[in-house]
């Protein structure tokens, strides 16, 4: 009985790690506010990725936020971004800027 206890547990436990890990993994992109997802069109989430365009992930949330009041503004110059920026308010921008700050990988 003891044994049929034990090979029970090992054949749940990993099934029930992996269904936590993939919940958690659900969760962090449900967390993202709305207009983050727009981003990864351009901007890469991995490190490795080769373009000119930066990436956001772990940058300082300050950074993000005064990069789109210039975009928004027209005080920084850009090909596509000026557009963007102009669809998100003080508040989303803050927001998305927070998220990607929080996201270090």
């Amino acid at each position: 009985m003891l044994h049929i206890r034990l090979l029970m547990c090992s054949l749940i436990y990993p099934l029930a790690v992996a269904a936590a890990l993939a919940i958690g993994s659900m969760a962090s992109a449900a967390d993202a506010p709305p207009g983050a997802s727009s981003c990864s069109g351009c901007h890469p989430a991995n490190a490795g990725v080769a373009t000119p365009v930066p990436r956001l992930n772990g940058r300082d949330a300050a950074q993000i936020t005064t990069a789109m009041t210039e975009f928004r503004t027209g005080k920084r110059p850009a090909t596509v971004m000026d557009r963007i920026a102009k669809g998100f308010n003080d508040d989303e921008t803050k927001a998305i800027a927070a998220y990607f700050a929080a996201q270090k990988e």
